[in-house]
């Protein structure tokens, strides 16, 4: 292989980020996918590639600029090896294998590459003597985050989502069933564009909180004021929900804490179905007590109320 310096058209003094640079051009160019009617361009990209896994990596771009393996990884023949002082051919003065040599016997070449790349380079075994390994795939291209916030009802009721890419487009999402603070969603192909695909957009939803709804699991709470007759005679009122308002019968002798339950009237459930909505009665006192005081004139509530807590 020639120079992989100049197969990516870099100096030697490129920077990494010069390197990846240049590699993801040339491959984006000469990928087979795109060439197809070029027989040549599948062996250009395949060359490439190898430049680039020679000189990305930080070991082995050091070695070969300092002579130690050649452009296709293979190491160098150390100094004067097969002249005399080689694998086999010298002799010594009297018969005998000459110094540095190896004689005629089968040589152990492990710690001659220890010395020369690491202990690593003896585990490989011959993977050095050009056997390439293949090239990394071209990779996708990166996943772009966005952030989606949700209004508190939308989310409950999984009502669809606009969002704008960053290429400027608008899609419409349908939350997840069990939707919740901090859930992903993924959308397939519209991250950045990549040798061989496109990335992903990542959604990250945020359930802006309500006024007076409070989330509780798939459950929705909510705190309803009622006056003093409708707790005493009882009576039907108009309570908010998540779809819409409706009528709750609050029954006669209603104390405030009481929670009543509208079914169904919650969060979408991961399982399917839904949660309910908690109602918890509270009863409002007037803020001119006058005329309840002169009502409740000489009347006492019989019992202890506060018996149940022990005093």
């Amino acid at each position: 292989m020639s120079d992989p310096y100049t197969t990516l058209g870099l100096s030697r003094s490129a920077s990494e980020g010069d390197i990846k640079s240049a590699y993801r051009k040339l491959a984006k160019e000469l990928h087979p996918d795109r060439n197809r009617d070029k027989p040549d361009a599948s062996e250009k990209f395949s060359q490439v590639s190898r430049a680039y896994d020679l000189l990305s990596d930080k070991g082995k771009r050091a070695q070969f600029d300092r002579g130690e393996i050649d452009a296709d990884g293979n190491p160098a023949m150390p100094y004067n090896m097969g002249n005399g002082g080689g694998f086999g051919g010298g002799r010594g003065p009297r018969g005998g294998p000459a110094p540095g040599g190896f004689g005629g016997e089968e040589a152990d070449l492990s710690d001659l590459f220890e010395g020369l790349f690491g202990r690593g380079a003896s585990a490989r075994g011959n993977s050095g003597f050009g056997r390439q390994a293949p090239p990394p795939p071209p990779r996708k291209g990166a996943n772009i985050a966005y952030n989606l916030s949700v209004p508190f009802i939308d989310a409950a009721t999984r009502a669809s989502q606009r969002i704008t890419l960053s290429d400027g487009k608008t899609i419409d999402l349908a939350l997840p069933e069990g939707v919740e603070d901090g859930s992903q969603m993924r959308l397939k192909g519209k991250g950045r564009p990549g040798i061989s695909g496109p990335g992903d957009g990542i959604v990250t939803i945020e359930i802006l909180p309500h006024p007076f709804f409070i989330r509780e699991g798939d459950d929705v709470r909510l705190s309803v004021p009622i006056t003093i007759t409708e707790a005493v005679g009882g009576a039907k009122v108009r309570v908010p929900t998540v779809d819409g308002a409706v009528l709750l019968t609050v029954s006669p002798g209603s104390s405030s804490g009481k929670v009543l339950r509208l079914k169904g009237k919650g969060f979408t459930k991961k399982t399917g179905g839904r949660g309910d909505q908690l109602v918890t009665l509270d009863i409002a006192l007037p803020e001119d007590l006058t005329e309840l005081t002169e009502r409740l004139e000489g009347w006492e509530h019989p019992g202890n109320v506060r018996s149940r807590l022990g005093v």
